[in-house]
Parts: C-alpha cells; sequence; structure tokens
C-alpha cells in the first residue's frame, strides 16, 4: 500500500502531478489519499476518495504560517488514528509541505518519499525546516528537473530527477490540434494569482501590443472568483486582454491559443518544471519561458520558442511579433514543440516513477 499526503488540492501544478502519480502507482486499488480539507481541485477526479485533514489559508501571512502548521498536527494525528495503514506500507509526500507525515512515517518505520516540486521556499527558516525533514526522513528523494536538484539539495536520501507528464487525457486532446491557420494570434498564459507568477508582467507585455489588433491575449488565473474580478478591474482598461477564473478544461484553451507563456519573475521565483508549458508544446504551440530553473532544461532558446526574462518586455514584445508575423518561424517551431513534448508523456513517467520506487525497495532487502 502507499499513502499519499498533500497540502492544498486545487488546479496548480502539484495536485496535477499527484493526479498522474495516483494513476501511475494504480492507487485506485491499493492507495490512501490524504488532503488538506481547504481546497477542490483536480485530485476530486483521481478515483481515491480522500481523507481530509484541517487546513484553511488566511489572507494574511502570519495567519497562513500558523494555520500551516495546525494543519500538521491535524495530518500528524489522522495518520496515526488509521487503523488501516499495514506496516510495509509507502508514504508517499507531495511537496515537502506535508512534513508531519514525513514524521509520522519515519517514527513508525514506514518507508517515505517525498516529491519535491518546490525550491522558493519563504522563509527561509521553514525552507531549512521542511529540507531538514526531508533529509532526516525520506528513503527517497524525487525531483523534477536537474536544476531543481542542484538549487535545492537535501543531504541524506538518495534522489532521482523524474519530469513531470502531460496527462493522457490532455495529450489525447493534443493530438486531435490542428497547426495554426491564421486570423487572431492569440497568445495565452495560465497561472496563479501571484506576483512572482508574471502576472503583471503579461499585463505590460499586453499594453506594449495594444497597437496590434490582430494580437489577443488570454489570462486564466487559478484564484478564487472576488480575488479574479478584483484584478480584472485594476485592469479594466485593457482591452485586448481577456482575464478567465480557474478552469477545469485547459485544453480548451490551448486548443484556441498560437503561443503560450510562462512569466515567472526570476528574481522572485525559480520555476522546478513549467508543466502548462509541456503542455502547450504537446499541443504543438511554441512557448515563452523564464531562461533559468527547469523551464530552461524543457525549451531551448530558439527552437521550441524563447527563454526570455520577464521583465525584459521589449524582448517579449519583439519575440511575439517574430512568432505572430513570420509564418516560417512559427511552423518549424512549432514542429519542433511537439516533438519535445513526447519526451514528457504518462508512460515514460509511470515507467521512470516506478523504476524509482523499486531502486528504494532493492536498497532496504536484506
Amino acid at each position: 500500500m502507499i499513502v499519499f499526503c498533500h497540502l492544498l488540492n486545487d488546479r496548480s501544478g502539484s495536485p496535477t502531478v499527484l493526479r498522474a502519480t495516483l494513476e501511475a502507482l494504480d492507487a485506485r486499488d491499493s492507495g490512501l489519499l490524504f488532503v488538506g480539507s481547504q481546497g477542490r481541485g483536480v485530485l476530486e477526479e483521481a478515483g481515491v476518495p480522500p481523507r481530509r485533514y484541517w487546513y484553511r489559508r488566511g489572507r494574511h501571512r502570519i495567519v497562513t504560517l500558523f494555520t500551516y502548521f495546525a494543519s500538521q498536527a491535524a495530518l500528524y494525528r489522522a495518520l496515526a488514528r488509521s487503523r488501516d495503514i499495514p506496516g510495509d506500507a509507502t508514504v508517499f509526500v507531495n511537496t515537502l509541505l506535508p512534513f508531519a507525515a514525513m514524521i509520522w512515517g519515519r517514527r513508525t518505520g514506514r518507508r517515505v518519499v517525498v516529491h519535491v516540486h518546490e525550491v522558493s521556499i519563504t522563509p527561509g527558516l521553514l525552507r531549512r525546516f521542511l529540507s531538514g525533514c526531508a533529509g532526516r526522513s525520506a528513503d527517497l528523494l524525487l525531483y523534477v528537473s536537474n536544476d531543481h536538484r542542484v538549487r535545492l539539495p537535501i543531504e541524506g536520501p538518495p534522489a532521482r530527477v523524474v519530469p513531470n507528464p502531460v496527462s493522457p487525457a490532455l495529450a489525447a486532446r493534443a493530438g486531435e490540434h490542428t497547426p495554426r491557420l491564421g486570423g487572431v494570434f492569440r497568445v495565452l498564459m495560465l497561472a496563479s494569482l501571484r506576483g512572482y507568477k508574471g502576472v503583471e508582467e503579461f499585463m505590460a507585455l499586453a499594453a506594449a501590443l495594444r497597437d496590434r489588433a490582430d494580437i489577443a491575449f488570454d489570462l486564466v488565473l487559478n484564484a478564487e472568483v472576488d480575488e479574479v474580478a478584483a484584478f480584472a478591474l485594476r485592469h479594466a482598461g485593457a482591452d485586448n486582454v481577456t482575464i478567465h477564473p480557474r478552469t477545469d478544461d485547459p485544453a480548451s484553451f490551448y486548443t484556441r491559443a498560437d503561443l503560450v507563456l510562462n512569466l515567472a519573475r526570476v528574481d522572485q521565483w525559480i520555476e522546478t518544471f513549467g508543466l502548462t508549458l509541456a503542455e502547450a508544446m504537446s499541443f504543438g504551440i511554441p512557448v515563452i519561458a523564464p531562461p533559468v530553473g527547469g523551464p530552461a532544461e524543457i525549451v531551448t532558446h530558439g527552437v521550441e520558442g524563447y527563454c526570455i526574462d520577464s521583465r525584459d518586455i521589449a524582448a517579449l514584445r519583439a519575440a511575439v511579433l517574430a512568432l505572430a508575423d513570420k509564418p516560417g518561424t512559427y511552423a518549424a517551431m512549432a514542429r519542433a514543440a511537439r516533438a519535445r513534448a513526447r519526451d514528457f508523456t504518462f508512460d515514460a513517467y509511470a515507467a521512470a516513477l516506478r523504476e524509482a520506487l523499486d531502486s528504494m525497495d532493492e536498497r532496504r532487502a536484506p
């Protein structure tokens, strides 16, 4: 049995990858899923009934920190009170945040796998604490890119790099997608409503291209309805941008897009992978990505798209125009993007994940 533990269920990258992990490891038949009580997202569709433990996010950082530690006490208690977890179960901790699961797994002698997704954890004291918990508790660490492993080294446990997958359902939709045939050039970004994700840079780029009636922008925000409404109100004059709330169907946006952006600010946040980039490329869509972190391993500058610092609006504008105005350049990058996306299939992910877990079992064998 594998016991999966996660904090916040929404439609962002880490629960999306956990959903793929549940499927890859046949969790419907032999898995348990513990997840925080706040949030509804992709894990609702995983086919594994969640066991919820208390968690609430506050609007103020100090409140969120307090409720976070309270949630971990609740998680530890929920695990300790569960009578159907065998002694030989593996505890699979998704992200560093559910540290109570690491501690419980280690204290009860169970194998612990930590799937590390993050790198920019603040404050630094919390990052050191969580890294220390993983270092002392885990039998295996899983990273999503080589850059990620270098940026957040955790001493002690063996580590494997397993790149994130594009979901089979999304890949099936991608296979039906036809390349750009002209008309309005649509630029898409899907992101959380956080400053470090580059949402303001996206709006600035749209403003810099307001003179081009043939270029339109779509921004899909993974945020609460009132937060999205407040953001849209602040940018009421951006008539070439359509702002959308979180979606259950990202494929519907990819099928209309000609270019997909990840504008995470490299001075505030380093993307460990960049799942929306791999998803977009599976549709044959060129991308613009940060020049550092995991995205720089996915995208080769000038091949599948461009790697540009999101603070350089002039360079972003030039890249958009190069793709919108040069059909030959666009077609070549679209072909390269679709070819590169084949490295991030679900089957490749499942095989790499099972190989990593098998290696852990071999080390523990007498």
